[in-house]
């Protein structure tokens, strides 16, 4: 029985995958899935509640399938706080699939269409709109892109490091065995979540999202790789010793060529295993970073700093739509991820492959 059959008879793995597709599809296609522009703000529209969907038309009852009408927000109630939706009931706009919305890019064709929207002058809000009116659940879609992404750039930069330092030390051995790993022991008693707020608490004010996204994966990165490496080098402390090493030796294949060729491949199914479950760990760290302010900046989303909302009190108990689905998409994210990384770590056991 193959690791394959294994993990296709896992539910659970199963569950992890489909939401990991599922999310990963939404975020590469989040013009097509997003209704509306994430940046623009709608008139009179600030905290507006989830949309409401009707199906019979609110002045003749009569059934027109799934609509909704113009909604606006009226004045504040000073001593409740509470604000009173505007509902115009003469403007049934139908909410349909494919629907025309902003104008995109995508593979260097002008699309319009959008998974879901309206006909008419009525937006269909599904999660609400923000402080500054706009649509979440588009906002929700495009932050997507930085809190999934920002775990797969981060395991590109830092896995390649931890697998070449930890073979590097294995394979030698000695001075620069004890030097490696010296430098590894003092970056795994660095408090990772502290030196992230250090180091993105000095950057430069004028930077740009794009600029503090590479710097939070870079300081990450740089966090994440002594771990892996530690344990590398103690598999190919082991491996080095096997016989197809020394049949490469003596063919007059060189040291760098012998660790890259024939001994990391070897460690293969630790490393798949290692970054399914490292990924939720740069999650976390840009939501946490964007949380407190220090990770992506306002106007550009981020699960993180949709869910910064949560530092205003009235905020959480007025409008508690707005940070319920940020935080509930990154535990699942976090969630699919453990039990998929169980999931290949089951399969592609040595002892169950023998059985």
């Amino acid at each position: 029985m193959n690791w394959w059959s294994r993990l296709k008879k896992n539910p659970l793995a199963q569950f992890g995958a489909v939401v990991l597709i599922i999310f990963y599809g939404m975020a590469i296609a989040a013009n097509f899935f997003a209704p509306y522009d994430p940046y623009v703000s709608q008139p009179d529209g600030s905290l507006l509640p989830p949309t409401t969907v009707y199906w019979r038309n609110q002045e003749t009852q009569a059934w027109i399938g799934p609509h909704v009408y113009p909604t606006t927000q009226g004045p504040t109630e000073i001593e409740t706080g509470d604000r009173e939706l505007l509902v115009d009931y003469s403007e049934p706009s139908p909410i349909v699939l494919f629907a025309q919305g902003p104008t995109y890019d995508f593979l260097g064709l002008e699309l319009n269409r959008h998974f879901f929207g309206t006909v008419g002058p009525a937006k269909f809000n599904l999660l609400g709109t923000d402080d500054q009116a706009r649509d979440q659940f588009s906002r929700i879609v495009f932050g997507a892109r930085i809190s999934l992404f920002i775990g797969i750039i981060g395991i590109a930069i830092s896995f390649p490091l931890g697998l070449l330092i930890g073979g590097i030390s294995g394979y030698f051995g000695g001075i620069l065995d004890a030097v490696l790993m010296r430098f590894v022991e003092v970056l795994m008693t660095i408090p990772t979540i502290y030196l992230l707020v250090a180091l993105a608490a000095v950057l430069p004010l004028g930077l740009t999202s794009a600029q503090r996204f590479m710097l939070i994966v870079a300081i990450t990165s740089f966090v994440s790789w002594a771990g892996l490496a530690r344990v590398v080098r103690g598999q190919v402390l082991s491996l080095k010793e096997r016989e197809f090493v020394d049949a490469a030796r003596s063919l007059g294949a060189n040291s760098f060529y012998i660790i890259v060729r024939h001994i990391l491949p070897q460690t293969a199914t630790y490393i798949i295993i290692s970054a399914t479950l490292a990924i939720p760990s740069f999650i976390v760290a840009e939501s946490v970073l964007s949380f407190i302010g220090l990770g992506i900046q306002q106007p550009d989303p981020s699960w993180g700093n949709l869910l910064s909302l949560a530092t205003n009190a009235s905020i959480l108990v007025l409008q508690p739509w707005l940070i319920w689905p940020p935080a509930l998409l990154i535990v699942f994210t976090v969630l699919a991820f453990n039990l998929l990384g169980d999931g290949l770590r089951d399969a592609l056991d040595p002892r169950n492959l023998q059985s």
